[in-house]
């Protein structure tokens, strides 16, 4: 089978494929290993190593994505007469698109309940919200819009202090824009603002303003540069932040061992995303991209690209797939650990994430080529 796409465009859907297996991963955790769950930041003092860098890995899957999510909306809108009006469309259809879906088949995912008590507004809700507003920014000038995202990125932990209580229409609006919280209507229905959007939407815009570093016509050797100056620009600037230990995230502290000093280090807040999360994640994010566009890396993650390019399909399937073989293992087995099945080790975690990414791909990679022969299907870019 060919390649999806040219190794330029290749490489987009490997680094997409890559924090898609991740975050299996990590979903693998929070259902098997209920019995070792972590906060956000994680208690490093008590985690084991082994569990914090897994954590630790999946918190390249968010952002990778959203800033991809910028970069594939100015290359669809390259093959338009009118790039930012096709964007604009594309990302207004498809922002409505994740947020209905969110709110149904991913949530039902998560908690088997209908009609719904409680909604978790997570990782989707936020690409959905993201491209909305991205769907309209875009008409602003690229001049403004780069100051933009640097402000939302590197400015929204000076609003950490700014609280809300109760659920007017303004605190809702702020428990949506930057407050990780609970948005409650009276008795029946509950909602977890767990993807707070202010820091997302600057994430989506420098992927968009990313867009023409994949031109056509573009040298590779020149985005090559770029991706790797800006690679390792963001974790210069993490290191340097982090060394300072005075803006961008809680302060590390001395720990018993340097092991566990590492650790806190490391270990960066997600919700809503801390400036050195993003410039953590981000920089890690573009070495790889640059990576892979190396053509002996990018024959051997073919594999890679066929799951990036059926990302929705795969997070679907994986949740159901997930919730299935759950539900069954406690009926066959019976609770574990207290009221839940778990199973005993990291290992275990990883073994079963590999299984899994087995037997997803088949399927992933049949619709992927779907996708790619059936370009007059409209609905089919939506998965």
């Amino acid at each position: 089978m060919p390649p999806i796409a040219s190794t330029r465009l290749a490489s987009i859907d490997q680094l997409r494929g890559t924090v898609m297996l991740l975050m299996l991963l990590d979903h693998v955790r929070e259902t098997f290993f209920l019995q070792h769950q972590v906060g956000d930041p994680m208690d490093v003092s008590s985690v084991s190593p082994a569990l914090f860098a897994c954590r630790l890995l999946a918190h390249l899957c968010a952002p990778v994505f959203v800033l991809l999510t910028g970069l594939s909306a100015w290359l669809y809108g390259q093959r338009h007469a009118d790039p930012r009006r096709a964007i604009a469309a594309f990302l207004f259809k498809r922002g409505l698109f994740l947020v209905l879906l969110e709110l149904t088949l991913v949530n039902f995912a998560w908690t088997f309940q209908f009609p719904p008590d409680t909604i978790y507004l997570q990782v989707i809700w936020a690409i959905g919200l993201s491209m909305l507003a991205l769907a309209g920014l875009l008409w602003l000038p690229r001049a403004v819009l780069l100051p933009l995202a640097v402000l939302l990125v590197a400015g929204h932990n000076l609003l950490d202090g700014l609280h809300v209580e109760g659920d007017g229409a303004l605190a809702i609006l702020w428990k949506v824009l930057h407050q990780r919280d609970w948005i409650v209507f009276g008795d029946t229905l509950r909602l977890r603002t767990s993807y707070p959007l202010l820091p997302w939407v600057g994430v989506i815009l420098l992927g968009y303003l990313m867009g023409p570093w994949f031109a056509r016509g573009r040298a590779a050797t020149q985005r090559q540069r770029w991706l790797l100056l800006a690679g390792l620009g963001a974790l210069g600037g993490f290191m340097l932040l982090r060394a300072l230990n005075v803006y961008g995230d809680a302060p590390w502290q001395l720990q018993a061992t340097a092991l566990r000093t590492l650790m806190s280090l490391l270990n960066i807040t997600k919700y809503p995303p801390s400036l050195l999360f993003l410039l953590a994640t981000l920089g890690v994010g573009l070495l790889l991209l640059r990576l892979y566009e190396a053509p002996a890396v990018a024959v051997a993650l073919d594999p890679l690209a066929r799951i990036g390019a059926a990302p929705m399909l795969f997070y679907l399937l994986h949740l159901y797939v997930l919730k299935a073989l759950y539900l069954a293992a406690l009926a066959a087995w019976g609770p574990t650990h207290g009221q839940w099945f778990a199973v005993e080790s990291v290992a275990a975690l990883l073994l079963v994430s590999m299984v899994l990414a087995v037997v997803l791909y088949p399927p992933t990679k049949a619709f992927a080529a779907l996708k790619a022969r059936r370009k007059d299907v409209a609905w089919l870019r939506y998965l």
